[in-house]
């Protein structure tokens, strides 16, 4: 009997741990399934996030090509002189042909020093560096001069530049720079910066002299008349009203002078001509001329006296009917004219000079300042005031050698601070840099150097950036039509057709294809810009241009074949490079409103491919819009499959715990019937021994 005894269970036959775990993967079950749940709902999501990315992209693509700063309207500038000048057109530049033609370039003061020892020590004081309006002022402690040169720099900042050079093994030589360019950015040495300038043979001391030209009438001539539409009746120009009183010159209306230049004054190349000039406004002379034809002058209409008493005559009445008028006098119409000055060659030839955009003091009075380094052959310094109702006062112009104004001259210097001259339109016309936007409307010039010949400025629609526009466009429109394709479609050659995928890239788009099936949210969308590409837009009835096919942008444009292609059966758009490139050199017009026009006439478009893509897109990426709400409504759904992850897995901890109470009683029961089986078998054992 003891060695049949057998108790199952004992001695973990049955494996309870094994058991308990086998019991729980079943109670696990619906734990696994939320949390595949959550899996897939998080995979979802960055779907429709990869979405919302090209959604997006493609949506500011469109916005650019309808909105304010369409590329439509960008413009190029380009130069035949690239050497000399070139130019930068705004959207609102004219397009066309302008010349113009660089005399002179903007310079900046750049001072060389004499030779100095290397081993030369800049003193310590107060140094003082100006360059125009602007100042640098610092203490030095006294150093040697490459250190002298850092702390200058260190403070110079955009003003000024100074360097050593090596000269030879001993020598050296000190440069300093102004980096601003013009007349009126001339360098500056103050305190012991001028010492410093004059001790290294930098700058020499020079005493300003000023020459008055002329200020006697009789040397001035009387210039030609030019009005720009001649007036039969009208005053040819005279120099009779002219005076002259306290070293300023007067000229009415209708008057003008020429002012002799001394031959030989220019010699040296430095010679500047300054004066005040202000023109106010008079009583138009047309007025009382115009007046007098139809009232004219007739003698006093006398008296009689008698008996001390005077009796006067009545006035006649001889105003006239404007159809009596004399038909040989033609009334005067009123001349505006602020060509005022310009400068006569030998040759007899004016250049005229623009003043209008000098700054005006409190006085209403201008300074003319004239380099004649500008105009070698000059001879003569022509005031013309052609204009009917205005009157002209100046100062008596006086000549004065540039490099002296600052109480020093240059000894080695190897530019000096000087104004841009350019010619353009005939006029001659002075700028403090070279970079230059108030000549020619909306464009900036930016001059490099003199020009041999004027040279020409052509102002062109940037059709570059048009086409780049375009093709930003159709790349984005496709990338989001083919995210659209793989999520609703579980068809692989989807993917291998997109062969500008990466291997990564392809890997992720097989992890998402078909995740959208019969969405119909994604067809509808897919859809809906579909229809959009490829409807007609007649934005006017003389256009030649209403559909994107016509600029070589279509599902077959780069194709004439007839054959079957499932990838263009997706929708995806190909361009025809040339036939856009024709559209675009001929109907560029046609092509911005294809995109976007005003249809209603309010000055805002409303409608084109541009406008109604991005109103759909709108829809998808806005906030509160199609994709939010689908990230809100899977943000829901893993909120609460988290929820119901929580609770199952506290349910399942319970279970787990009841299960491993329940067989670890289990085991204690069979733990003590194994020992009363060994008793047993003991106490059998110890009755055999003993029979």
């Amino acid at each position: 009997m003891a060695d049949g005894l057998s108790i199952p269970g004992v001695s973990d036959k049955y494996k309870t741990n094994d058991l308990v775990e086998a019991l729980m993967e079943v109670e696990r079950i619906p734990l696994k399934r939320e949390e595949s749940n959550v899996e897939k709902y998080q995979g979802q999501q960055d779907a429709w996030r990869v979405v919302n990315q090209k959604v997006s992209a493609l949506r500011e693509s469109v916005k650019t090509l309808y909105s304010f700063d369409n590329p439509f309207n960008s413009k190029n500038a380009e130069s035949s002189d690239e050497n000399a000048i070139t130019a930068d057109a705004d959207r609102d530049a004219d397009i066309g042909d302008f010349k113009i033609e660089v005399i002179q370039e903007a310079t900046a003061d750049r001072f060389l020093s004499g030779n100095i020892d290397k081993n030369y020590k800049v003193e310590a004081g107060r140094y003082v560096f100006g360059v125009g309006d602007k100042t640098i002022d610092f203490n030095w402690k006294g150093g040697k001069l490459p250190d002298f040169v850092k702390a200058l720099n260190k403070r110079g900042a955009d003003l000024l530049k100074a360097s050593v050079i090596g000269v030879s093994k001993k020598d050296s030589a000190l440069l300093i720079e102004g980096l601003k360019e013009g007349e009126e950015n001339k360098l500056v040495f103050k305190e012991k910066a001028l010492e410093l300038a004059k001790s290294i043979d930098m700058v020499g001391e020079a005493k300003m002299e000023t020459k008055s030209l002329s200020s006697s009438l009789m040397d001035y001539k009387v210039p030609a008349t030019s009005d720009a539409v001649p007036q039969s009746d009208m005053p040819a120009l005279s120099k009779g009203g002219v005076s002259l009183q306290d070293g300023n010159i007067s000229i009415p209306a209708r008057n003008a002078i020429e002012i002799p230049l001394a031959s030989g004054l220019n010699a040296d190349g430095n010679q500047m001509l300054q004066f005040t000039f202000k023109a106010e406004e008079t009583v138009d002379i047309t007025e009382s001329y115009n007046n007098s034809l139809a009232n004219p002058d007739l003698p006093d209409a006398g008296s009689v006296t008698f008996g001390g008493i005077t009796i006067y005559n009545e006035k006649s009445d001889a105003s006239l009917d404007a159809a009596l008028v004399k038909a040989d006098k033609v009334p005067l119409n009123p001349i505006e004219d602020s060509n005022y000055i310009a400068i006569r060659g030998k040759d007899g030839s004016e250049t005229p000079l623009d003043i209008s955009s000098l700054p005006v003091d409190e006085d209403g009075n201008v300074t003319v300042s004239i380099s004649l380094d500008d105009y070698p052959d000059a001879e003569g310094l022509i005031i013309r005031n052609s204009n009917t109702g205005k009157a002209i006062t100046m100062s008596v112009p006086q000549s004065f050698d540039a490099a002296q104004a600052r109480g020093y001259n240059p000894k080695h210097a190897i530019t000096s601070a000087g104004d841009a001259t350019l010619k353009y339109e005939g006029i001659t016309m002075t700028r403090g840099s070279n970079d230059i936007d108030d000549i020619v409307p909306e464009v900036t010039l930016h001059v490099h150097g003199k020009t041999d010949k004027p040279a020409t400025i052509s102002v062109t629609s940037d059709k570059e950036a048009v086409k780049d526009a375009l093709i930003t466009f159709v790349g984005n429109y496709n990338q989001v039509l083919a995210e659209i394709n793989i999520l609703t479609s579980n068809k692989p050659e989807i993917i291998t057709e997109l062969d500008y995928l990466s291997s990564d890239e392809k890997e992720k788009a097989e992890e998402k294809l078909g995740m959208f099936m019969g969405d119909f949210t994604l067809n509808n969308g897919k859809s809906s810009m579909q229809r959009i590409v490829t409807a007609a837009y007649p934005h006017s009835e003389f256009a030649e241009i209403t559909m994107l096919n016509q600029i070589g942008i279509s599902s077959n444009a780069a194709t004439n074949s007839t054959s079957y292609s499932a990838s263009r059966l997706r929708g995806y758009l190909e361009i025809d490079e040339k036939k856009l490139d024709a559209a675009i050199d001929n109907n560029l017009d046609d092509i911005k409103k294809l995109f976007g026009y005003d249809k209603d006439g309010d000055l805002i478009a409303d409608d084109g491919i541009a406008y109604m893509l991005e109103k759909q897109t709108a829809s998808w990426t806005q906030a509160g819009g199609i994709i939010a709400s689908k990230m809100n409504t899977l943000d829901s759904q893993i909120e609460s499959s988290n929820k119901k992850i929580s609770e199952l897995q506290v349910q399942l901890d319970r279970k787990e715990s009841n299960l491993k109470a329940k067989y670890s009683n289990m085991e204690g029961t069979l733990n003590s019937l194994e020992s009363q089986q060994k008793s047993i078998q003991n106490t059998f054992s110890n009755n055999s021994n003993k029979q």
